[in-house]
């Protein structure tokens, strides 16, 4: 009989997603220096570099990959000669590690769970409650799976229920460039397959929990049908060329992760899950003799690979431009950013949306200014700001006519595309859309030197703050004429990849 103490539970929990915040698993680093070393694409190559140079900051700093720290996912298998030696459930254990780990004095993580998700959508300030799965199974050991799920990629799920004759491979290949770049890639694809709708869709997380080893996987060959499906997706979907971010280039997903049930005669449920380029997951048991042990990853894991912006990179004032200025901006051009910047997402934007309809007055100038779609972590020590990537901009495509038409605002910075309304959008006001690289969080918070909350203080880490950036690195995704980099760049490597495979 194994008896696992309930502070055992609670600390292990807690030390593993404070772990899991700021050290990638080494399997993903591998996957992406390869994809970093093979890049063709200049654009996308950039965002490989500042992804792969931002985890290696975040392992030194000890600070979060990406501002999204996650919903907290746990699965746990529970051994059935296991005994209890606490006076807390299982899931409020489970609960009390995660408020533990997101609440870390040294290393705070991002609170981003909001309860009545329906209906007033409240902060629990704390990142609890987890989502937990809970198994049991013969033994005497507690296994844990869990990971930190970012809300980007999660919202990017599908789930479909198929007929039987119908290909699986074709559906995601179909479907896969409707997600859009939100997901930040590349990462990983989860697929279940089988079982009913809910079951299909556990098994697409599950499998995300597994290691990448596609590569071994192509030069060994498949051993059994699901192996086969793998490497057709696989192979499908890195022809489409999406690439790093939605620029274009030849590495969409490092791996394809498939998991299957059996299912109904009439049915075929499958599920596909992504996930982002702030991977975020790890394993461990608990045997009774005290809380698991976590080995960092040694720096020289790490590619050697260093970030500069290039010759060409276009140095822009803040406090001085004009519309006229970005008149002549074209996508897929990289620029630095210095000045003042004001930064606002999804509450901020309905909270001023409301203002304007009922003719208050806004508590921010936004005349020839931009903003960042940005939630940042909490600063410590003697940070300005904590990691501060971007956030999905289509979220905002809703307010996006109404800002750029009441407020003066000439300028959106997000991560991946904009839907056809919002470029239409920016194409008549004549402004642009700007995109910093999701997954490089702490990177693009060593820009900016100053920060402050000048309105709605809250909400939290949706308050609209002014930072004030040096040198901060984004792409022109959008510019005046409504020309999207995310509809060229992919389009353009697509042909791309076809005549490399035809040379080869």
């Amino acid at each position: 009989m194994t008896l696992i103490k309930q502070d055992d539970l609670i600390t292990s929990i807690a030390d593993a997603f404070q772990f899991i915040s700021y050290y990638h698993p080494n399997d993903y680093i591998q996957a992406l220096g390869r994809a970093y070393e093979i890049e063709k694409s200049p654009a996308a190559k950039d965002a490989l570099g500042q992804i792969l140079v931002n985890s290696r900051m975040c392992a030194e700093g000890k600070r979060p990959i990406c501002q999204d720290t996650g919903i907290a996912v746990v699965f746990l298998e529970i051994g059935m000669d296991v005994r209890w030696q606490a006076q807390m459930s299982v899931e409020d254990m489970i609960n009390e590690g995660v408020r533990r780990a997101y609440t870390a004095a040294d290393n705070p993580l991002r609170a981003s769970i909001v309860a009545d998700p329906a209906g007033k959508r409240q902060n629990t300030k704390d990142n609890t409650p987890a989502v937990i799965h809970m198994k049991i199974v013969p033994g005497n050991k507690l296994s844990i799976t869990l990971a930190a799920k970012g809300g980007g990629s999660e919202n990017k799920s599908k789930l479909v229920m198929l007929n039987p004759s119908d290909d699986i491979a074709a559906w995601v290949e179909k479907t896969l460039p409707t997600m859009g770049a939100g997901w930040c890639p590349p990462g990983m694809l989860g697929i279940g397959i089988g079982g009913t709708a809910e079951k299909a869709t556990l098994l697409a997380k599950e499998s995300l929990m597994q290691s990448i080893d596609m590569p071994e996987l192509l030069v060994r060959g498949a051993k059994n049908s699901i192996e086969e499906l793998r490497i057709d997706i696989y192979r499908r979907v890195n022809k489409l060329g999406i690439g790093a971010q939605g620029l274009g280039g030849l590495t969409t997903v490092v791996d394809v992760k498939i998991l299957d049930y059996p299912t109904h005669a009439a049915s075929k449920p499958v599920a596909m899950i992504p996930n982002c380029a702030a991977t975020r997951h790890i394993h461990f048991t608990l045997d009774g003799t005290g809380p698991a042990l976590f080995t960092p990853p040694k720096l020289e894991d790490w590619p050697a690979v260093t970030w500069q912006p290039g010759a060409e990179t276009k140095r822009v004032n803040l406090n001085t431009i004009t519309q006229e200025d970005i008149q002549h901006w074209q996508p897929g051009e990289t620029l630095l950013l210095s000045g003042k910047l004001l930064t606002g997402r999804d509450a901020a934007h309905k909270r001023l949306i409301e203002m304007l309809a009922n003719n208050e007055q806004l508590p921010v100038d936004f005349n020839n200014r931009f903003i960042y779609y940005v939630g940042p972590v909490d600063a410590v020590h003697d940070e300005v700001i904590g990691p501060a990537g971007p956030t999905t901009a289509s979220r905002m495509d809703k307010f996006t006519e109404t800002m750029l038409a009441k407020t003066g605002l000439i300028g959106m910075i997000g991560k991946a595309e904009r839907g056809a309304d919002a470029i239409q959008s920016i194409k008549n006001h004549k402004a642009v859309y700007l995109i910093a690289t999701g997954g490089a969080a702490y990177l693009v918070s060593k820009a900016i030197k100053a920060a402050k909350v000048i309105a709605f203080a809250e909400l939290g880490m949706e308050a609209i703050h002014e930072f004030d950036v040096v040198d901060m690195p984004v792409t022109v995704a959008v510019d005046s004429q409504g020309q999207s980099i995310h509809s060229i760049g992919p389009a353009a490597w697509k042909i791309n990849i076809e005549q490399l495979a035809q040379k080869t």
